[in-house]
């Protein structure tokens, strides 16, 4: 199966993350390698994404996140109810399961 070409705006968020994680490296006064060190991860991986490759795997980001001290500013930022729209919707039960809206003209064509 061949891979689906990167949107230019996943690549401009995978540039904009990888500038924010060299910023956070370098207030921390630490090299590549002692990130990496700490990370668990090689080098080699986070130079490429410090590159703004973005060809890193999710546990690698987590991982490097982790070892800045910023890891729970991801969850704080991905939180829904921190949202306009989760806080609004805060009271309501989510749903178990979501199904595709129907559109007007699924009903039309019916």
């Amino acid at each position: 199966m061949a891979q689906r070409p990167v949107p230019p705006a996943v690549k401009r968020a995978a540039r904009g993350l990888a500038e924010s994680v060299v910023a956070w490296r370098k207030l921390r006064g630490l090299t590549q390698a002692q990130l990496a060190d700490r990370a668990g991860i090689s080098r080699a991986t986070l130079a490429r994404f410090e590159q703004g490759d973005g060809g890193i795997g999710l546990d690698s980001l987590l991982r490097i996140l982790r070892a800045l001290g910023i890891l729970e500013n991801l969850n704080r930022a991905l939180d829904p109810y921190e949202s306009d729209l989760g806080r609004l919707r805060s009271g309501e039960e989510l749903p178990r399961r979501v199904r595709p809206l129907k559109l007007a003209e699924d009903d039309a064509g019916s």
